[in-house]
């Protein structure tokens, strides 16, 4: 039994289809897990100021997050470790990795200090909403440092993983993470407060990188620590990886100011934001994570080898599978948005107040998922070929505009009483207290757009491809979308007087038809319409995932 734990755990994948949807697999199961979480945190606090300080205390760890693990990504780390690795041996490899890793202890633990010791500074100025919060919204952030710290090494250890084709051992990872969460908010917070569920994130964190150690140990890439360094390759690797990391630190700094501006609104504002940022990350992890992670070790050794023409190709074809989910599952979203949140959210503390207004800023957000879903690829096309200094410049002009756009609709959405009951009862929200949050997810959604414009402008010239193949599957999509919106929404209709709404059962079973006959929908109006995809992702599972070869760990690597 164990055995077999193993050979699936090391199981060695190849082929864009057949890694993606393992990754996808692994992916519904973390975000399952995820949703159980928030629904624990919903039932126990509601949108309240007690989880917004939860929520807020991520803010400035994650940002170190991005900052320091972007240095120790796949994305930058790949083509250096296979460069050295095809001219020394994998040893070679892990010499690039051991220095990396050395540099990352050092600076990480100099800039934690220096967070640790000003927080009473920063933190005041940061979250002006919990000034009568200040003290415990530090302590919190000083323990989740720890995260970022683990977090970080477990992403180093994913170049391991993932060089060597171990997508199954790379996305079990979040599971532990999640489950480590759970723990926290149904065994820790009881006893610690909201000191014990940041304790249950950083045994998360902890979990997250250990799962990951054992193959690591007894891998030939596996490093250590060293202060030799070879500062021509700590030059090269800086090049790439620094406006990678501002590139995603400008992502959240947006969502820090966006977070900031929440902790001024009413109570709750912070924790309605991110429950449903949390649940539009749901698909988003599924679809767009999924596929980019899995194309892009592809990507990156095609343009390394100079073949733009196989390169194009990989892109669009993770592009065209992108497209094919994310539009209609936007669509059935936006139609479900109210049964969604008040199956996974709505029960204890959280009210039909705090269901109703998710609801709305869930649907705001979910407009942007097919944008996210394929900046999420696009990215890492231009980090594949070691242009990263394109995606920092687009992401900074796109943030810019994100903030701008926040500060001005929250000033016209609190003077103008039109534009704010227009809102508020085009969302049906007529009575309910904070819709001033809507808007700045409308900021975020905008930001994201003008994001991927620019950035599909800008990759037209880079890698000289044309989009035009996709105009077919996109118009495509939006037909299945339609129909499968439509379908959905009569089925609500047909359903809700036979079903009673006042139980979970209810709502559920309710959700759960509508979903189903969207879904159908959506599948027939591929299949009339003949889209090649649905064709592609049957031939991928019957013939390539089920079959996939299983690499078992040799007796010296268990």
């Amino acid at each position: 039994m164990v055995r077999r734990v193993f050979n699936f755990m090391y199981r060695e994948v190849r082929g864009l289809h057949q890694a993606a949807y393992i990754l996808a697999l692994f992916a519904v199961g973390s975000q399952l897990l995820a949703i159980v979480r928030d629904r624990l945190l919903a039932h126990m606090f509601g949108a309240g100021t007690e989880l917004d300080l939860y929520y807020a205390a991520f803010r400035i760890p994650d940002l170190m997050y991005v900052l320091f693990a972007s240095v120790l990504s796949v994305y930058v780390l790949l083509p250096f470790v296979s460069r050295f690795s095809e001219e020394g041996g994998p040893h070679a490899g892990a010499k690039v990795i051991t220095q990396i890793f050395s540099l990352f202890l050092i600076f990480f633990s100099v800039v934690s200090l220096i967070l640790v010791f000003s927080a009473s500074w920063y933190v005041p100025k940061l979250f002006p909403g919990f000034a009568d919060h200040t003290s415990l919204l530090i302590s919190l952030i000083q323990i989740l440092l720890l995260q970022a710290f683990f977090l970080g090494i477990s992403s180093l250890c994913g170049v391991i993983t993932q060089i060597t084709h171990r997508f199954v051992l790379y996305a079990i990872s979040p599971l532990i993470y999640n489950i480590f969460i759970i723990i926290g908010v149904v065994l820790l917070y009881p006893v610690y407060g909201l000191l014990g569920l940041v304790i249950g994130v950083v045994l998360g964190a902890l979990g997250h990188l250990l799962i990951q150690i054992p193959f690591v140990l007894k891998s030939e890439y596996r490093f250590g620590v060293s202060f030799s360094f070879d500062w021509k390759l700590i030059r090269e690797v800086l090049l790439v990886s620094i406006p990678r990391a501002l590139t995603l630190s400008v992502n959240q700094i947006v969502l820090l100011v966006l977070i900031g501006m929440a902790s001024s609104l009413a109570a709750g504002s912070v924790s309605v934001f991110q429950f449903a940022f949390n649940l539009q990350s749901v698909p988003l992890a599924v679809i767009g994570m999924s596929y980019s992670v899995a194309a892009f070790p592809t990507l990156s050794t095609l343009l390394a080898k100079n073949k733009l023409v196989e390169f194009n190709h990989q892109l669009l074809t993770a592009l065209r599978h992108i497209i094919f989910w994310s539009v209609p599952i936007a669509a059935l979203i936006i139609v479900l948005r109210a049964q969604i949140v008040r199956v996974l959210l709505g029960s204890g503390a959280f009210d039909w107040g705090d269901a109703r207004l998710t609801a709305a800023v869930l649907a705001l957000f979910v407009i942007s998922l097919v944008a996210q879903a394929i900046l999420l690829l696009l990215v890492r096309a231009f980090y594949a070929g070691g242009r990263t200094m394109v995606p920092l410049v687009v992401s900074v002009v796109s943030s810019g505009v994100s903030i701008a756009v926040a500060f001005l609709l929250l000033a016209s959405y609190q003077q103008d009483h039109a534009l704010r009951t227009s809102l508020e009862q085009f969302f049906r929200l007529e009575g309910v207290l904070g819709t001033e949050v809507m808007v700045l997810a409308l900021a975020f959604v905008i930001g994201q757009f003008v994001q991927l414009i620019v950035l599909m402008i800008i990759s037209v010239r880079t890698f000289n491809i044309s989009y035009r193949p996709l105009l077919r599957l996109l118009a495509e999509a939006l037909v299945a979308a339609v129909a499968g919106g439509f379908s959905a929404y009569a089925a609500l209709i047909f359903v809700v007087d036979g079903i009673n709404q006042e139980t979970f059962i209810g709502i559920s079973l309710q959700g759960l038809v509508a979903g189903v006959m969207g879904l159908t929908a959506v599948i027939l109006v591929y299949r009339v319409l003949k889209a090649p995809e649905i064709f592609e992702i049957y031939r991928s599972f019957h013939s390539k995932i089920f079959k996939t070869d299983v690499i078992a760990p040799q007796p010296d690597t268990l």
